[in-house]
Formats: C-alpha cells, structure tokens, sequence
C-alpha cells in the first residue's frame, strides 16, 4: 500500500490518493525535481505479479507517452519501483465528463459540439500513429473549469501493428460502448473508436444512452441487432446535419463509419454551417447487415469490471441458436425467473436458517493483521481498502475504528472496514524562508491545513524571488492541525527612485528600461553631463509604466547653456536666428 509521504523512485513524494480502480490505484504526488505536482498512477499490489495485467499496464503507458496533443493528458515517466509499476501524468485539475453528465443530465448543443471537436482532434493524433484506444466513454474524458478537454487512461490501447496481446475472439471495453464487430469477438480497429465517439455523442445530447438491459449480454445483442435510435425523435430541435455524424459514426458496418477520427473531426466542424441547414438524412453505400457479423450467434460472457467498476464484456464465444426472437423471449423469461429464485433465497435463507447477528469485535489499536484475523475468526468479510484517519491516541498504522462500528450487531458474512491511523493529528511547521510557496502549499495542504498566500512588501533586492517564502504567520516548531490557518508571505518587490545626481544618463536609461519607465531628457538629445534634477523624488516608490524626467547640465561650448525647460537661459523666443 502506497502511503503518505512515500516516495517513488526517490523522486515523486506522494500527497494523497485521488482515485482507485480496478487495476491500479491513482495518487497525487510532488515532483520533487521539477517541483511541480504530478499524477502517479500504481499497479494494485496485488497485480503486479500478474505477467497479463503488468504487460496491460505497461501497454497503456508506451501507447499514451507517444502522444503529444493539448486534448490528450501527457505521460512524463514510466518506471518500476520496489515492485510498484507506475506511470507519471500530468495531473488534471478537472472533474470527469460522466460528473458533469450525472450535474446537468445533458448538455447543450454548441458544447457538444465543441467537446466532440476537441475529443476528435485529440484522437486524431492516436489514430495517426495507429493507436486505439479501445475505451473511450466519458469516465475517460477529463474536463477542465476554462472548458478544456482531456482524454486519459489509453488503459487498453494497442498499436494496429504491435503483437496482439488479448486473446482472440476476446473484447475489451465497457459495454455501453462496444462496437458490434468488437461484441462478436473480432479484433479492434480504428472505426471501433469512431463508434464508440458516435455513443458518447448520442449521451452528451440526450442525456441517456441508446441501449440498456439486464446485463451485459442483452447490451451486446442490441449493439449487434438493434437499429441505432434516432435522436430527432425524442430532440426535434438537433439538426439533421449534428443525427447524420452520429449516424455515421454509430453505424453497424464499419465500411459505412468514418475512416477516423480526422474525417470525423472535418465533419463536425462544419455541421452548424448555414451550407448544411437543409441537409437530408444519410443513406449508407454499404449494407447494415452485411457486416461480418453473424447476429444468429449466442453470446456467453464472462464479465469483469473495469477502473470504474462498470461492466466490461471481456469474453464471446459461439453457440448455435436460433435466429428469430422467440429464443430471446424465453431466454429472458429463464433470467427472470432465476432472479427471483435468488431474491427468494436471499430474503428467505436468514429466516429459515435463523441466521444469528453477531456483535463486531473492537479491534481499536490492533495492527492490521491482527484485526483482519480477528474479524474474519468472528465471521466478517474484511473490505479490500484500509481507509486512513488522523489520531491523537493511536499509533500511525493501528487501526482506529471500524465501519459499523464495534459493538454493531451484524450477520456472519457482512462487510468491515478498516480505518488505520495515518499518525498524529497534529503537524509541526518547519521554517519554510526561500522554499517555493507552492510546494509548501501543497505538503501543508496534504495534512488538511489551510494555506493563504500573501504578498508582503519587501524593498528592491537581489536576494529575493517572486515565489519563495519570506515569512509565515505561525512560526517553525509550532504544531498545527488539520484545518488550521496558516499564512505564507511571499515577496512584494518595492522599487525606490535613487538620487539620480551621481548617476549617469546610461545609467539612468538602464534604470528605466529594467523598470519600465518612461524617460525624457532636458535637453533633448543629451547623451552626457551632470544630472541636475528629477521630477521623481528619491527615495519615492516607482510605477511601471511612469515618465521619468531628468535635467542635465551640459557643458558651456560657447553656443549651450543650462537647460530647464523649453528654451534655454535668457534666449529671446521670439527672436529667429538663421
């Protein structure tokens, strides 16, 4: 278990845990070189023995470190450490494009358009490279608060021409938006990701997705059999030209989808054109059936889960059955009885076994595997994931409480969670002076205390840089706790006028130019002499953008006096020399 404060590869110092999946577990860390914060993600524990699930794992980070691309989360490192396989990211701060969905239900038609645009033109780039992502969904698709895109996880990525290392007649990808050439067990290609953008497309505008059911099974029937439903019907207002990419890119022969990602982007960019306003609806050069795909087969599936616990269809293979649906029909009178059976025994099994509720071991200052063995000796189910909780009585790594808590009556099989202590709730500040604030910020922040950041103002120095600590309100030694305030002090450079009459005029010009200011000299066009005055008092704070004016005491040539103004001396204005 990666904790607090551990460092990877003695470089990337873990802050928190942001996300955990199925396969790996995904933290936010400081790169301690760089000094900037990154996203680690680490291969369960428990996988990273697995050859396939290591080979997966390294799959996705030499497809994704070879994109560059704005829509597109950069990969900065990849490495093995201590039997901990990572991969570095840039760290996202951005929420996922199914919140957003879960938040609004559906979105408007002008950002879909411009989300599609920018997933497109992301994916045009792997396609490029004859990369697929293979599990584009909106868990997939990150977006920024300024309305930027970003598509992560090419968690099962291949290259169209690496060694194909997924069993044949295996699929991968989360049901809901599995191409059918994919759902009948035949390989991925680049038209398998156009699908998948024509579903995500469809879910964005209507908020719903085109086929749902009981399990993943029937999901993979519809996508194979189903005519793909018409958004039009149920949103009029959508354009003809906006169905017809959907359409395309939805369709069940891949001869009739997009080549890639690229056309399908060209098409987009142009759908709201005034040209396309009375577009009619499209008609396929290709059959729809004539897919490759023999529909009259039966489709047996393991099921798994994927990073976000959504079903995955991992397996098909063939079983002769008939074609019409009657088969269907009674297949789903069989499931629905089966699910009642099971309801049935669920409800009824405590009461005709008299199942006993028994209390919930106090397992309080226990190391972790003793309160496992303890729990599970009483007939509890131990959750997979210790939490983690800050303590005052507990030694860091001991187990705090459980949830239910002890005491709780429960049935014998009920599921326990752990939480263990993640050390003293109280945090001793160092003296931070000359360290970067924003490192600071972000290892206080880790401990749950508050950080503000304010500019004190500092006089001109060398010494000083914009973004190190010259002060902090509770001094080092102190502790401070979780919520508590406390203030860094960064530099507010105060630049002062001097006294310009020891200086010369390129010395004054030099002060001008790296201060931003504005310089008139009197007389005009005097390069040397004695700096007689200023308009700009010494010792008065300067303003970028400002005039400075200075006067100079030239020397006495016989035809130049001391200048202070327009015109010189006792020289009559008015009187014009040749």
């Amino acid at each position: 278990m990666i904790m607090k404060g551990q460092k990877i590869n003695d470089r990337y110092q873990i802050i928190k845990s942001i996300g955990e999946g199925g396969m790996a577990n995904v933290y936010l860390a400081l790169d301690t070189i760089l000094d900037r914060n990154v996203a680690v993600k680490v291969l369960r524990g428990d996988l990273a023995h697995d050859e396939k699930f290591v080979r997966r794992f390294q799959r996705e980070a030499l497809a994704a470190s070879s994109l560059s691309h704005p829509n597109v989360v950069e990969v900065y490192d990849v490495g093995e450490d201590n039997g901990n396989y990572y991969i570095v990211m840039e760290y996202i701060e951005g929420r996922q494009l199914k919140q957003l969905l879960k938040k609004r239900e559906k979105l408007t038609l002008t950002e879909v358009i411009d989300i599609m645009l920018q997933i497109t033109d992301g994916m045009s780039v792997a396609h490029d490279a004859y990369i697929i992502h293979r599990d584009i969904k909106p868990q997939n698709i990150m977006i920024l608060d300024n309305g930027m895109v970003k598509i992560t996880d090419f968690g099962i990525a291949m290259a169209m021409n690496s060694t194909q290392l997924t069993q044949t007649n295996s699929v991968m990808g989360s049901v809901h938006y599995l191409p059918p050439e994919q759902a009948n067990g035949k390989s991925a290609t680049l038209q398998s990701d156009i699908y998948s953008m024509g579903i995500l497309m469809y879910e964005l505008l209507s908020g719903k997705l085109p086929y749902k059911g009981d399990n993943a099974v029937e999901i993979a029937l519809k996508h194979l059999k189903e005519p793909f439903p018409s958004i039009r019907e149920i949103m009029p207002e959508i354009p003809q030209s906006v169905e017809n990419i959907i359409l395309k890119a939805t369709a069940k022969n891949p001869k009739n989808r997009y080549a890639d990602a690229r056309e399908m982007y060209d098409d987009i960019r142009t759908c709201l054109d005034e040209s396309r306003e009375n577009e009619e609806k499209i008609k396929f050069k290709f059959p729809e059936g004539d897919n490759d795909t023999n529909v009259s087969k039966a489709l047996q599936k393991k099921t798994t889960s994927d990073d976000e616990g959504n079903v995955i269809a991992e397996q098909i293979t063939e079983s002769d059955v008939r074609k019409d649906n009657k088969i269907v029909l009674i297949l789903a009178t069989i499931f629905t009885g089966i699910v009642a059976i099971i309801t049935a025994i669920i409800i009824l099994l405590p009461i005709m076994t008299n199942a006993k509720e028994v209390k919930i071991p106090d397992v309080t200052n226990m190391s972790q595997t003793e309160a496992v063995k303890t729990l599970q000796d009483a007939g509890f189910k131990v959750a997979d994931q210790v939490e983690e909780v800050a303590s005052d009585d507990v030694s860091e790594g001991k187990i705090v409480k459980t949830k239910p808590v002890a005491g709780a009556k429960k049935t014998k099989g009920s599921e326990v969670t752990l939480y263990a202590s993640s050390g003293n709730a109280t945090y001793t500040l160092e003296d931070y002076t000359g360290k970067n604030y924003l490192t600071v910020q972000g290892t206080l922040e880790a401990y749950g205390v508050y950080v503000l950041i304010e500019k004190k103002d500092v006089e001109d120095s060398n010494s000083y840089e914009g973004s190190e600590v010259i002060d902090q309100s509770i001094k080092a030694g102190e502790k401070v706790s979780a919520k508590d305030t406390v203030i860094l002090y960064i530099p507010n450079i105060i630049v002062k006028y001097p006294d310009f009459t020891s200086y010369t005029i390129d010395q004054v010009k030099s002060f001008c130019e790296k201060n931003d200011l504005n310089l008139v000299i009197n007389p005009e066009g005097a390069t040397k002499g004695k700096i007689k005055s200023q308009d700009k008092a010494a010792g008065s704070q300067v303003r970028p953008g400002t005039t400075l004016k200075i006067t100079v005491e030239v020397e006495d040539d016989g035809n130049s006096q001391d200048c202070d103004g327009e015109f010189c001396g006792d020289i009559d204005p008015s009187t014009v020399y040749d």
